[in-house]
């Protein structure tokens, strides 16, 4: 049975028909990121029937309607034809990418691999170069990793990441060497950003035992750090802070069966605000739909609210709701 006809499919059968000189002429004009998805396309196809060929190729039936068969399609094939237009080391870095987990550049294939897994890479490399790779990762991803890193390990990490300075060039070139990245270009950009701001960022995407347990040895050993991170964290009770036009916002954004979910676990003003904001019949239902819900796991709870935090900060990003935030109680926007 043929597969779906995407778009990188199409292309990559196209490509294939084409010829690797027509192709290597139509590479030629796309960039990177268009011949990396096409390639990997073109890589994993495998034999193409001549019925799925003709339905693909209708503009080029004379061309190929007589040709009695289909085409293969593989890595060597790939490769084969990424060699015709590019010098051989850019197609060794297109080729191991493309083998790899997906992503652009290193910081975003490491996002794709399990925590459990980098983190046990992690746990044999310096404090520092593990800081200097939680820094760069994505932050819900950062949690997940220091979730389940050994205690003393992540406890030292975060205090590293609160001291770092913009980390020098070679530094991070080293780090990529070490975790077998290849794309280098984007490394003269430095990491500028407030080492509380990353770390609030980071406890923001904790489940909430995490949450408690890394916030209490802060507290212990950095009073003071611990006091800003938790000024610059958002957490579910923040969503308070907004009007109820902001509420009203947030309820068009999010899946009721989330809603649910998440309400299920919240404070009884929390639940009161955004049931006030819903129409007589809508909040009946969702309170309904709550009680029929029975015992919830903690950790779905915290999930559920988790989304409705990441919704409710792209709509203020976006300007579409404001929450009051900081101590003297002004109106910022998340970011």
């Amino acid at each position: 049975m043929a597969q779906p006809l995407t778009g990188p499919r199409k292309a990559a059968i196209i490509m294939l028909a084409m010829g690797e000189q027509r192709a290597a002429q139509l590479f030629s004009f796309m960039d990177d990121y268009e011949i990396r998805d096409i390639s990997r396309e073109m890589a994993v196809l495998g034999h193409i029937s001549a019925e799925e060929t003709e339905s693909t190729l209708t503009d080029f039936a004379e061309a190929v309607g007589g040709g009695g068969g289909g085409m293969s399609g593989g890595w060597g094939t790939t490769e084969r034809y990424l060699k015709s237009f590019l010098k051989e080391d850019r197609v060794k870095e297109l080729m191991d990418e493309m083998r790899g987990p997906a992503g652009r550049t290193m910081w975003e294939k490491l996002a794709n691999v399990h925590e459990e897994t980098l983190a046990t890479y992690l746990i044999n490399e310096y404090p520092q170069t593990v800081a200097v790779i939680i820094s760069r990762i994505k932050s819900s991803h950062a949690a997940k990793v220091l979730g389940v890193l050994p205690q003393e390990l992540a406890m030292e990490v975060m205090e590293r990441i609160l001291v770092m300075d913009n980390v020098p060039r070679e530094v991070l070139n080293a780090v990529e060497e070490s975790l077998k990245s290849e794309f280098m270009r984007n490394l003269a950009q430095k990491n500028t950003r407030d080492s509380h701001e990353l770390m609030a960022e980071i406890f923001n995407n904790f489940d909430r035992s995490n949450e408690q347990r890394f916030m209490g040895l802060l507290e212990q050993k950095h009073p003071q750090d611990a006091e800003r991170i938790r000024a610059l964290m958002f957490t579910f009770d923040d969503i308070m802070k907004t009007d109820d036009k902001g509420i009203q916002t947030i309820l068009r954004d999010v899946d009721k069966d989330v809603l649910g979910l998440a309400l299920k676990g919240a404070k009884p003003e929390m639940r009161d605000k955004f049931l006030a904001n819903m129409s007589e019949r809508a909040a009946k239902i969702l309170k309904e739909d709550m009680d029929a819900m029975g015992p919830v796991k903690v950790k779905d709870v915290d999930e559920a609210q988790l989304k409705i935090v990441s919704a409710a900060k792209k709509l203020a990003d976006k300007g579409e709701i404001v929450i009051i935030s900081g101590a003297e109680g002004q109106d910022e926007f998340i970011t």
